[in-house]
């Protein structure tokens, strides 16, 4: 079983503690796991796509595709207690996790929940929220939310997936903050007109799944390595950090893969330990 780099109250306190000294110079980074990263900027706390429980492990144990565990939990929800804004780029539920927004929600009352608005009904029912609580997005959409601006981008997860009014079911989110911007993808492949979509950005940091695509899994599919630090390379981003691997060992990847791919196409990217922080400060 993996050990996160930190984890726990521990974690908790430093989250706290960089959120307390935080400012609008540079941004602070965690990878909670699978698809969940936390970002610290100018004091405000922005969580992606959190799945901080057992779960899917529960729900599958007597089942064909057990969710075996390879790595042990970050850090518990309950901990989490100066989240400003979380989101949920679709509805698996590693990216829409009642065990772990629920408590989240209750040690954050006025926290923010961004979703694609095509999931509202299924995300209330979900999440046993008000129907009108979480903010929903479409792709094309822009909302200022906090001190944060997002943008909707689809995600082909493994297709472009619309509802009956035609909104995305699977999402990705362009975030722009001070002088930064980060993009996180959720769950996708690669899709006609993406890196036409994301150049414009000029994204510092891409949050960018390595787990691949096979049908054999039984789940539907995401970039692979050498796909990940290609797209990084076409949309001239400054880092790309790896997400989706090292939670399922049905469902994971070489992450020294993926570092040989980036080295290969000189992408710059940053590979994070489960709990670990970087801090990203202004390009020089």
């Amino acid at each position: 079983m993996l050990k996160p780099h930190n984890q726990g109250s521990s974690l908790a306190t430093e989250i706290r503690k960089a959120k307390s000294a935080g400012s609008a110079e540079s941004f602070d980074i965690w990878w909670l796991g699978q698809s969940g990263f936390l970002i610290q900027w100018n004091r405000k706390c922005l969580l992606f796509d959190p799945y901080l429980s057992d779960s899917l492990t529960k729900k599958y144990a007597a089942t064909s595709k057990p969710h075996e565990r390879i790595s042990e939990l970050v850090i518990e929800p309950h901990l989490l207690d100066c989240i400003d804004i979380v989101t949920s780029s679709h509805n698996h539920t590693d990216h829409l996790d009642a065990e772990t927004l629920l408590p989240l929600f209750r040690v954050n009352p006025n926290i923010q929940f961004i979703i694609p608005e095509a999931n509202r009904s299924f995300v209330a029912d979900r999440v046993n929220c008000d129907l009108h609580f979480p903010i929903g997005m479409n792709d094309g959409d822009v909302k200022a939310v906090d001190d944060f601006t997002f943008h909707g981008v689809p995600a082909a997860h493994n297709e472009i997936e619309r509802d009956e009014q035609g909104r995305c079911r699977f999402m990705g989110f362009v975030v722009q903050f001070g002088k930064f911007t980060v993009y996180h993808s959720g769950d996708t492949l690669w899709y006609d007109d993406m890196v036409n979509i994301l150049n414009p950005f000029h994204v510092d940091v891409a949050f960018l799944p390595i787990n691949g695509n096979d049908p054999s899994r039984g789940v539907a599919g995401n970039l692979n390595c050498k796909e990940a630090t290609l797209l990084g390379k076409e949309i001239n981003t400054r880092l790309v950090i790896p997400h989706h691997y090292d939670l399922f060992k049905f469902n994971t990847a070489d992450v020294k893969e993926f570092e040989r791919e980036a080295n290969t196409v000189k992408q710059p990217y940053r590979v994070l330990k489960l709990g670990e922080r970087t801090t990203i400060g202004q390009v020089a």
